[in-house]
C-alpha cells in the first residue's frame, strides 16, 4: 500500500531526502509521492514534522 501526502504538508522537504527510491518531489503547494514507485517503507512518515505522509487504504 503506497503512501500519499496530505494537505497538512508544509513543504519542508524532509521527506524527499529520506525516500530510498526517490519517489517524492515538490508539487503545487506540497510535496507529492509517485504512488506507482512507492515501496511503502514509511521513511517519509518517520521524518515528517506534521505527519503529512499517510498510507493509502
Amino acid at each position: 500500500m503506497a503512501y500519499y501526502i496530505t494537505d497538512d504538508c508544509i513543504s519542508c522537504g524532509a521527506c524527499e531526502s529520506e525516500c530510498p527510491v526517490q519517489c517524492i518531489s515538490p508539487g503545487d503547494g506540497k510535496y507529492v509521492i509517485n504512488e506507482e514507485e512507492c515501496i511503502s517503507c514509511g521513511a517519509c512518515a518517520n521524518v515528517c514534522p506534521v505527519d503529512a505522509p499517510k498510507p493509502r487504504d
